[in-house]
């Protein structure tokens, strides 16, 4: 049995008996199997990982992607719409403008001399006619008296005139009587008459130098009075330029407001509420030496007070006298006044291409004062107001002035329109819409006549108000 085959077999490989030809459950045989079979699962996982991980997502990408650009290439585009609206039933126009007392003067002396008395400072309220300082004037009360004594001395010389006269009358109408008897010659009668003539003559002459010389004293007798100066008007003293002892002369004129007065204006006139020039600040110190002709006092009245404010040339149609303002005072604590246009210049200034408007505001406790910063605005009631469309929506074509409607299909059709006043962000339509009308917000290359665009809804919000603009 050398040559028998299952003796080379080692006996671990021989198939044992009774197995019928089936393998054996060699440990060793079931290992191995089950690495093959962790080793085929793994790689399963991995490849699903791998389609999971990579594929999947960049397919479902690619995906969105060609969807969203066939959805761009078959949409419409999308476009903001506004729907039009009427303008609210009142018209406001904001100018700036300046406060302004609604009488200033100021007082100078008629009376040359010094200075006696100083009743008033600045800030202090007076009334009409109340006494602000008195004048010593020496030289014009010696001229006073010296009017009055050739006064006296003219009546005297009338006197004896009229004396005279009537002895020259009574001689004549004697002659008269003789010269008709022949008992004096006509000469001598015309003598007598010629003395009488001459008579009549001295006393006309001496009654115009009495006349002359009562005007004379009822002049210096009114400038005497000028001693006295007085308010001409109810109001503040803004100005002080003279103390007690200053020199006087009545030689100054209407010259304008010194650098005094400038300085002292407004914190005077806020001071007058309290106690007149008390807690005044050191810069303003009224001038006590220098003011020989010059202006004493200044005195303003604020109640009412003006507002002047520059209209431009294209919004002089919204202004009319008796219109209402709002007043808004840079130091009034954003609280507003209520103001009333009075009058305007009737007249374009050339240089600015505006319209001078003067307002009103009472001004009863004095809390508003001259030279303050002003936002006045305008009021007007309209009955029918305009349509309002946003400024970016209307273009220029073919040399007219349109806007992008669109219709109940959405379409695009340019509308030409006329346009009023222009509001910065808003403007006014004087024809072609109707309120509800829906037009684009602004016209890009995607709005062209004819277009179906799908419409956007938007809310346009009022237009601002800064200081200085012109604020529908």
């Amino acid at each position: 049995m050398a040559n028998d085959p299952a003796a080379d077999v080692p006996e671990t490989q021989q198939p044992h008996a009774g197995d019928d030809g089936r393998k054996s459950d060699n440990p060793a045989h079931r290992h191995s199997a089950r690495h093959w079979g962790v080793f085929i699962l793994l790689v399963v996982v991995a490849a699903v990982l791998v389609v999971l991980l990579g594929w999947l997502p960049r397919h479902k990408r690619e995906e969105i992607i060609d969807r969203q650009a066939k959805e761009r290439t078959e949409a419409l585009p999308r476009v903001e719409v506004v729907r039009i609206e009427r303008a609210p039933s009142t018209d406001q126009l904001m100018i700036p403008g300046t406060s302004q007392a609604y009488t200033e003067a100021y007082i100078y002396a008629r009376a040359s001399g010094y200075l006696s008395k100083r009743l008033v400072d600045i800030g202090d309220r007076v009334h009409a006619g109340q006494l602000l300082a008195t004048v010593d004037a020496p030289d014009l009360d010696k001229q006073v008296a010296q009017a009055r004594s050739t006064l006296r001395q003219s009546e005297s010389s009338l006197v004896q005139m009229q004396a005279q006269l009537y002895l020259a009358k009574v001689t004549w109408d004697r002659y008269k009587v003789l010269v008709a008897k022949g008992v004096f010659s006509r000469q001598d009668g015309d003598t007598q008459e010629a003395n009488f003539r001459v008579g009549e003559a001295n006393v006309r002459a001496t009654e115009n130098t009495v006349q002359a010389n009562k005007d004379n004293l009822d002049r210096l007798l009114v400038l005497q009075q000028y001693e006295r100066v007085t308010a001409p008007f109810s109001g503040i003293i803004t100005a002080r330029n003279v103390d007690m002892g200053s020199l006087i002369t009545a030689a100054g004129g209407g010259l304008g407001t010194s650098s005094e007065a400038v300085s002292g204006t407004t914190q005077a006139a806020a001071q007058g509420n309290n106690s007149g020039a008390q807690g005044l600040s050191a810069n303003v110190t009224p001038s006590t030496g220098g003011a020989q002709g010059g202006q004493l006092f200044s005195i303003a009245s604020i109640d009412p007070l003006r507002v002047l404010v520059s209209i431009p040339e294209a919004y002089t149609n919204a202004v009319q006298v008796g219109q209402r303002a709002e007043l808004l005072f840079e130091g009034s604590s954003n609280q507003k006044f209520d103001g009333r246009v009075t009058r305007t210049s009737s007249s374009i200034d050339q240089n600015t291409r505006t319209l001078l408007v003067e307002i009103q505001v009472p001004n009863h406790n004095g809390r508003l004062l001259p030279g303050m910063y002003v936002i006045a605005n305008l009021v007007q009631a309209k009955a029918t107001p305009p349509l309002l469309v946003p400024g970016e929506s209307i273009v220029v074509r073919n040399a007219r002035n349109v806007v992008a409607l669109v219709d109940e299909n959405c379409a695009v059709h340019f509308q030409p329109i006329v346009i009023g006043r222009d509001y910065g962000n808003e403007t006014e339509v004087i024809s072609g819409l109707k309120p509800g009308d829906i037009v684009a917000r602004s016209v890009s290359d995607e709005v062209q006549d004819g277009v179906r665009i799908q419409p956007q809804f938007v809310h346009t919000p009022p237009p601002g108000s800064p200081a200085g603009s012109v604020k529908r």
